[in-house]
């Protein structure tokens, strides 16, 4: 027997909505090196560049849903993110780690880039004591 579930609009809107509430007020992270094989992992040797950015106490803006049937997806816009004003190290942005406001407990993870990754900067090269700043991050996920 297949195993093919298709949720409903208001079900995934309803997912993502409580991913991203998770966020408000929280942290974002960025590292270098190898990203951890899901957000459980802890953090090895790879270098945190980034620990400045926060999330606004309104981390995203309600979830919509797009597409046609077979290839919907949903959508969190983030609202503002707070500059990074001094990097924590030198170095070659991969991947991120986003925390709940506590800045302990882990929501997720994602990959780093100038496009096509979950979070795009205008540069991976981020120099120890300058500035990170994050202009928009959204959140997908197929129905």
């Amino acid at each position: 027997m297949a195993n093919n579930p298709y949720f409903a609009d208001a079900t995934t809107i309803a997912s993502v909505n409580a991913v991203t509430v998770l966020l408000n007020s929280g942290y974002l992270e960025i590292y270098n090196g190898a990203q951890p094989t899901d957000a459980n992992t802890a953090i090895g040797s790879q270098t945190l560049l980034s620990n400045g950015l926060r999330f606004s106490s309104t981390a995203f803006g309600a979830a919509t849903a797009s597409g046609s049937a077979g290839s919907k997806v949903v959508t969190a816009t983030a609202n503002s993110i707070t500059t990074d004003t001094s990097a924590a190290a030198t170095g070659t942005a991969s991947w991120f780690r986003a925390y709940k406001s506590d800045g302990t407990t882990v929501v997720m993870d994602g990959s780093v880039g100038t496009a096509g990754c979950d979070l795009n900067l205008n540069t991976t090269s981020i120099v120890s004591g300058g500035t990170v700043a994050v202009t928009s991050f959204t959140i997908t996920q197929s129905e």
